[in-house]
């Protein structure tokens, strides 16, 4: 790719107003230093928070046309992210976001499976505008994590434009960490 895109992380915590350091933060600092990837960390405790983040994201930074990755370390399952005890659908995230992510890939960390019908993905990829929706079929156990898959998925968007492409690299280089966390990525044609 001819410009550096960067990544934008939502990590969901148990409570904001405790700072910490987490290993999503270290992991992204790494990316950085040893790939020059660059990043934005926020984390949400609630929905609010999360729209709040997405939405200071899209209207007062002026680079977010140079963020390709919407990156959610958020749990869930199937097509549900939990924020606060409460669940909410990928339909009602991608309501939330109408026409805001045109362009954008949406990564989620194997924390929240994805399990789409491709009617699902679909609908999310039209309402959004998002170009991708990526993430597993698999969640690990909780001391296991995708974070270097995820890396390394970043590092080919740095590199490589063709989705295909992307992902018949990632497949290559990693086949035995895709096949366990059964990587997926559901995008328009």
């Amino acid at each position: 790719m001819e410009n550096e895109t960067f990544i934008f992380c939502l990590e969901a915590v148990t409570d904001v107003e405790i700072n910490t350091t987490t290993e999503v933060v270290n992991g992204l600092e790494k990316l950085a230093f040893a790939h020059g990837v660059s990043s934005i960390y926020k984390a949400c405790d609630t929905i609010e928070g999360l729209e709040e983040s997405l939405g200071a994201l899209l209207y007062d930074d002026h680079n977010f046309k140079d963020y390709e990755i919407i990156y959610l370390v958020v749990p869930g399952q199937d097509n549900m992210i939990c924020l606060h005890d409460y669940f909410y659908s990928l339909q009602e995230i991608a309501e939330l976001f109408e026409g805001k992510l045109k362009g954008k890939i949406v990564h989620f960390s194997n924390i929240k499976v994805l399990d789409l019908a491709s009617e699902e993905a679909q609908y999310f990829l039209d309402v959004t505008g998002a170009r991708a929706i990526s993430g597993y079929g698999i969640s690990l156990p909780p001391k296991m994590t995708s974070m270097q898959l995820d890396f390394a998925f970043f590092r080919l968007c740095q590199e490589e434009e063709d989705l295909i492409d992307i992902v018949e690299e990632l497949h290559q280089k990693h086949y035995e960490a895709c096949k366990l966390l059964d990587f997926r990525l559901y995008h328009t044609p």
